[in-house]
């Protein structure tokens, strides 16, 4: 069939060695998908000896490199151009497929965000290579350094696992809010290579006249956040999670159905189809627990679930839960906490007065 191209298989795998992950940016500033890509790519990379490679394209990447090394990538390769300041689809995957073929890494990572899924597939293409897309679980065989990609499938009901044993690179997005930021090193040693390019204006044949930002809720970087689903009963509910949000320095999630009625905007979506998030406290209220829903947030360090159904299947999930009605729990909760909050503000206010 015209303009089909097939993966083909490489003669010796061997050859093919290191992980490499691509770093997404936003005005010169490495986005939280590119430190989870730095941390489960060198997780990969220590566990066979070999070295971690970033990937990073933009105006200025003297800050962003150094801040790549300090988590613990091992190598830098950049590629340095004004017209490389924001992502564009035809020059990004150009150079990145350059790097590729010319350093022939085992592994590629990219982030499964929506500018990572469109240079994943094109970088594959032009490598002859497959790629395993949105992946929510990440390793590697020691003995064969064969790629272990774990994606959801049927409704996120399962995990199919899949192994790319012939093509190279073994390329996998990977999904945002998944993985864990690693920390950085005491004494982080790197080596940097960035190169100022003239891009081809072949590459450029759109004309960007203005870049217009989209108000949207970033749920992957909240440490709190309080979801309500369906069981709420009406959209007004989620103005009483506002309120406790608000109270205890949270943003407010939420679940598809919720999104669908139109009870709160879609950027608030936590799930398979919204945001994946892992912050240190999740509160759930009115949730009944549906996996596309659990998928996108089961990696929360504390979760909190409020239903009147005993047998919700979000329990299963759950640090802590109370079996209630939310319109009586939620109240009470943001009368203890205010009242709280009030009692030690006096503590405070009286200890800064005598001293």
């Amino acid at each position: 069939m015209a303009g089909i191209i097939n993966a083909t298989p490489v003669a010796d795998p061997q050859q093919y060695k290191n992980v490499f992950v691509f770093l997404e940016t936003r005005e010169d500033k490495l986005l939280r998908p590119a430190l989870e890509m730095i941390g489960v790519g060198k997780t990969i990379a220590n566990k066979v000896n070999e070295k971690l490679y970033c990937i990073i394209l933009g105006s200025d990447l003297k800050d962003m490199a150094d801040e790549a090394v300090s988590y613990g990538c091992d190598v830098v390769l950049g590629a340095e151009s004004p017209d490389l300041k924001t992502f564009r689809t035809m020059p990004y995957s150009h150079i990145v497929s350059n790097f590729v073929k010319s350093e022939k890494p085992n592994i590629f990572l990219i982030p499964a965000t929506r500018n990572g899924r469109d240079l994943a597939s094109r970088i594959a293409v032009s490598c002859q290579a497959g790629v395993t897309a949105d992946c929510t679980e990440i390793d590697i065989e020691t003995d064969t350094r064969i790629l272990l990609a774990n994606r959801p499938t049927y409704g996120e009901s399962m995990l199919a696992e899949i192994l790319c044993k012939r093509h190279r690179p073994q390329m996998a997005t990977a999904r945002p809010g998944i993985f864990p930021i690693p920390e950085k090193l005491k004494s982080p040693k790197g080596e940097i290579r960035i190169n100022k390019v003239k891009i081809d204006k072949s590459l450029l044949k759109k004309e960007i006249l203005e870049f217009r930002k989209k108000e949207a809720i970033d749920l992957t970087a909240a440490k709190v956040i309080v979801a309500g689903g369906m069981g709420l009963g009406k959209p007004e509910g989620f103005k009483m999670l506002g309120d406790l949000s608000n109270e205890i320095g949270g943003v407010i999630g939420a679940t598809r159905p919720t999104a669908d009625m139109g009870w709160i905007t879609r950027d608030h979506q936590v799930g398979q189809t919204g945001q994946t998030v892992r912050p240190r406290f999740y509160l759930a209220a009115g949730i009944s627990g549906k996996i596309q829903h659990i998928m996108g947030m089961k990696n929360s360090e504390t979760i909190l679930s409020i239903n009147n159904d005993p047998q919700a299947e979000i329990f299963k999930y759950s640090d802590y839960v109370i079996v209630d009605d939310v319109y009586k729990v939620v109240p009470a909760l943001l009368e203890e906490i205010r009242k709280y909050k009030k009692e030690h503000v006096g503590i405070a206010v009286e200890n800064r007065e005598s001293s």
